[in-house]
């Protein structure tokens, strides 16, 4: 019997741990403080385990205090982050937002979106987990980590995710074209130029990502401004153009259709941030190959067009979610604070969008 509550009968040797923040006094201080610019060691364990459930809540009194705080996770020694993605992301929402959603890996629940939760299962042999703090105030952090210490076997994956970001994408102007010709016109017959979500060598499979969209383009209201229409195109083990993966657009990679605004939750899917009035503002979304993961011997690179043919010049950003066997490359450097924040409303008189400070 398969699915989530499959095999929840069946009796399993495995013995229940937990690292948390729980207060060793026995008083009722059950966290951890980090300061500005410190990085603390939230579990260090020894396996073999599978962390199955990740809990976290955090007070940091500065703006976007999510993209400031990164989580980092290294398996079985590895010399690089096999996780290191801003802590909001992680939990699967962009633009240093908290909301409230569920779906079956990821959720952010109730308070207003400020309790965090993972169930990726994460194998290892040994473990350490991070939390770096770099914002300017000190960071208030409780947790759980929730792991099984039980034999893993050589066809486990290890858990990797990492974050991205293009601020803004190379497109072109609008400035000679109808609206049309700038948002459905052009070809795109070799996938260069595409937003980049994932990037990996090995053998293992990608299990999805989330996908933020910050939209630049400014518009009068009645002038079609949908940032979509962008195809999915995943290259698996070295591929050519084109890729056996070629989807059909933005927001049918997500499981929706029709250019959405509405903001929806499920398993596998769903859209977190809606955007504002013409598809302006910020939208999040989500999609998770649980049922479906996307497999690879030698390599994956998990693109998708900003715009049809990479026409739009928008904010996106993403984070990748993917197991394989180790050694992983070296992911790309995460970003300076400053270039992960998000963009924010320079002149409410002519919209600009520039980076905070």
């Amino acid at each position: 019997m398969t699915g989530p509550l499959g095999n929840l009968a069946t009796i399993t040797r495995g013995r229940s741990r937990r690292a948390s923040s729980w207060d060793r006094t026995g008083g009722n201080d059950d966290r951890v403080t980090i300061p500005a610019g410190a990085t603390e060691v939230l579990a260090e364990l020894d396996g073999p385990a599978v962390v199955r459930h990740l809990w976290m809540t955090v007070r940091c009194d500065q703006e976007h205090a999510l993209r400031r705080l990164v989580l980092r996770c290294f398996w079985d020694g590895a010399r690089t982050p096999c996780v290191e993605v801003p802590l909001g992301d992680f939990f699967g929402i962009g633009h240093g937002e908290h909301r409230n959603f569920w779906s079956l890996p990821l959720q952010m629940s109730p308070e207003d979106g400020r309790g965090f939760n993972s169930w990726f299962p994460m194998p290892f042999t040994q473990a350490r987990i991070e939390l770096a703090n770099e914002a300017d105030v000190p960071a208030i952090v409780y947790f759980y980590v929730d792991y099984e210490a039980k034999p893993i076997g050589d066809d486990e994956g290890r858990f990797h995710a990492q974050w991205r970001r293009v601020a803004p994408t190379p497109g072109i102007s609008d400035d000679a074209l109808t609206n049309d010709a700038f948002q459905f016109g052009g070809s795109n017959l070799s996938g260069d130029g595409n937003y980049v979500i994932l990037e990996a060598r090995g053998e293992g499979h990608y299990v999805g990502c989330n996908l933020n969209v910050h939209n630049l383009r400014r518009t009068p209201d009645d002038v079609f401004n949908w940032y979509g229409e962008g195809d999915d195109m995943i290259f698996v083990d070295d591929e050519a153009f084109p890729p056996s993966l070629h989807g059909t657009g933005t927001e049918d990679y997500f499981g929706t259709a029709w250019c959405p605004t509405q903001e929806y939750s499920s398993p596998y899917h769903g859209i977190t941030m809606g955007g504002g009035p013409n598809w302006s503002d910020k939208s999040s979304l989500f999609r998770f190959h649980v049922e479906d993961p996307v497999r690879f011997t030698r390599s994956i690179r998990v693109t998708i067009e900003h715009g049809h043919a990479n026409r739009r010049s928008d904010d996106l950003s993403s984070t990748a979610y993917w197991y394989q066997h180790e050694p992983h490359a070296a992911p790309p450097t995460l970003p300076a604070v400053d270039q992960r924040l998000p963009f924010v409303t320079f002149d409410a008189a002519d919209g600009a969008e520039r980076p905070p400070g």
